[in-house]
């Protein structure tokens, strides 16, 4: 089914189609890092098997629940991370207790997910459900234009130009998460993985991942941060990266060094193989954490391997550095091709600020005072049955009631804690009108994306509420989510309920979840 949407995608067929894909998420042992472990992987894979479409094109993605090790979550969810849903398709948008229930063992569901407004570009899934895709189920998503604005700038785009960034934990979830509540203390990674592959200290030597290139030609890197935690620095020995996309809408190109990549965050860069043919390594240092919290880690191992067709199987001769940095991406730089922002060099019809606060000494993250608990009973489910106003929904919900059609601007302020938290707005995207890589404030052509930083400098994003339904707006640091650091933003509750229509599979969700023991939730 792959090949099929992939080789349509070269013969410029432009027609919306039925993209069928089944994920088996299963248990199996393996060892990315040499460490071998029970993961969760999706048709027998870490990371998943890619998801490939055409701009227009219609997913039809089953998700069958064969999870068995009690270690772990056995009741799963998938969220396609930055897909748009339109309101009347809310309910398959894979958030647990804001658009559906979790599904347990043995159980399946097909999520229908029409690739609308026109959206193309980098996309990843992964399970939504608590810490869950720490233990694997995470894979790369790919919407391809035949019609690409930016075309003219690569020669090629395919499987073997995906990279994806995902640190890794020798620890299955349910432990670490319980250490952690125990704790406040957020575990730190084992290792780095690229496309799969990684190493820790001490560890044994698993082959680095290698990306192929041809000298001469132009390559689209579509980078992915598959991330719990860490924030990955990404360079190429002997090579600039020119940015053309980042989480899925095009920019502006913009030649840089090197990229910060926070945990969900995706970009495309274009590079050109125009050094003589070798081995050069791909830089990936991360942090996330003390790393004298874990003996196994070591950022000198998070890398792969940029290799030109022609060269022999071997590392490269250089030494293992964190690679270029100078000159860095500052987000603020960054310029969407097509420039949509809603109210133009004007202020927004409504401003709300988010106070970030951790608990000290405990696992809790508090939004306004407010540290998030999700419901028994999902929003979109209240919603449905009459809620519209906040008294409807628990304070510890923070769901946040939106008027239809305003332009909303949320303002994080200065934080001075250690992370730069990656804020993520799910169905929708947001521009970034104060960036925390800047003290400017841009009304005018500022970057848009769907994750972001809020961190010590402070930012604000602008969306408007066209879109209606209840959407998640949390941190992508799933430790920090878990902890409370989430809200639901719900637009427009009345349009919602009009429009929204669920299947009876989405019906049966809730009532056959909540009838799990407990160990299979």
């Amino acid at each position: 089914m792959f090949k099929a949407s992939l080789l349509s995608t070269f013969v410029g067929l432009v027609a919306s189609k039925i993209v069928p894909v089944t994920l088996n998420v299963e248990n199996h042992r393996l060892a990315p890092d040499g460490f071998e472990r029970s993961v969760i992987v999706a048709n027998g894979r870490y990371p998943g098997p890619l998801i490939a479409a055409n701009k227009g094109d219609v997913l039809q993605v089953t998700v069958n629940n064969r999870l068995t090790d009690p270690t772990m979550r056995r009741s799963t969810t998938m969220d396609f991370d930055g897909i748009f849903f339109n309101t009347d398709n809310s309910f398959n948008e894979g958030s647990p207790f804001v658009a559906a229930c979790p599904f347990g063992p043995g159980a399946s569901f097909t999520y229908n997910v029409p690739l609308v407004r026109n959206q193309t570009g980098t996309f990843w899934y992964h399970s939504q459900l608590s810490v869950q895709y720490l233990d694997g189920l995470r894979g790369p998503l790919i919407v391809y234009d035949p019609e690409d604005p930016l075309k003219h700038l690569y020669d090629i785009d395919d499987e073997s130009t995906i990279i994806q960034l995902g640190d890794w934990w020798h620890n299955a979830s349910l432990g670490l998460l319980e250490t952690y509540t125990a704790t406040g203390l957020i575990p730190v990674a084992d290792s780095g993985t690229m496309n799969g592959a990684g190493r820790f200290k001490g560890g044994p030597a698993v082959p680095f991942a290698v990306t192929t290139v041809q000298r001469g030609k132009r390559h689209r890197l579509r980078v992915i941060s598959q991330a719990v935690r860490g924030e990955f620095t990404i360079s190429i020995d002997q090579h600039m990266l020119t940015i053309i996309e980042v989480d899925g809408v095009e920019v502006e190109p913009h030649t840089v060094a090197s990229v910060d990549i926070l945990a969900g965050q995706r970009y495309s860069f274009i590079l050109t193989a125009n050094q003589p043919v070798g081995n050069y390594w791909i830089n990936l240092p991360y942090v996330g954490g003390n790393p004298l919290a874990n003996p196994n880690f070591n950022i000198s191992l998070s890398r792969g391997i940029l290799r030109y067709a022609g060269a022999p199987a071997a590392e490269p001769t250089a030494p293992l550095t964190i690679g270029p940095v100078q000159p860095e991406l500052i987000e603020a730089d960054l310029r969407p091709l097509v420039n949509d922002i809603p109210n133009k060099g004007k202020a927004a019809g409504m401003n709300i600020t988010l106070v970030l606060e951790v608990t000290t000494g405990k696992a809790q993250w508090n939004v306004n005072n407010v540290s998030y608990l999700s419901p028994v009973v999902p929003t979109l489910v209240k919603v449905l049955a009459g809620a519209d106003d906040e008294v409807d929904f628990n304070v510890t919900e923070n769901t946040f009631i939106l008027p239809k059609n305003t332009v909303v601007d949320i303002t994080f302020p200065p934080n001075d804690d250690d992370d730069a938290h990656p804020i993520h707005l799910h169905g929708n995207n947001f521009w970034v009108v104060k960036s925390n890589s800047s003290s400017a404030v841009n009304l005018i052509n500022p970057p848009k994306r769907d994750t972001s930083a809020a961190g010590a400098a402070g930012a604000t994003f602008r969306f408007d509420t066209s879109n209606p339904g209840p959407w998640f707006f949390h941190c992508h640091i799933f430790w920090h989510m878990n902890s409370g650091l989430a809200t639901v933003m719900l637009m427009d509750p009345k349009t919602t309920r009009n429009e929204v229509h669920p299947t009876a599979a989405w019906q049966r969700l809730c009532p056959a979840y909540n009838a799990l023991p407990d160990d299979e939730k």
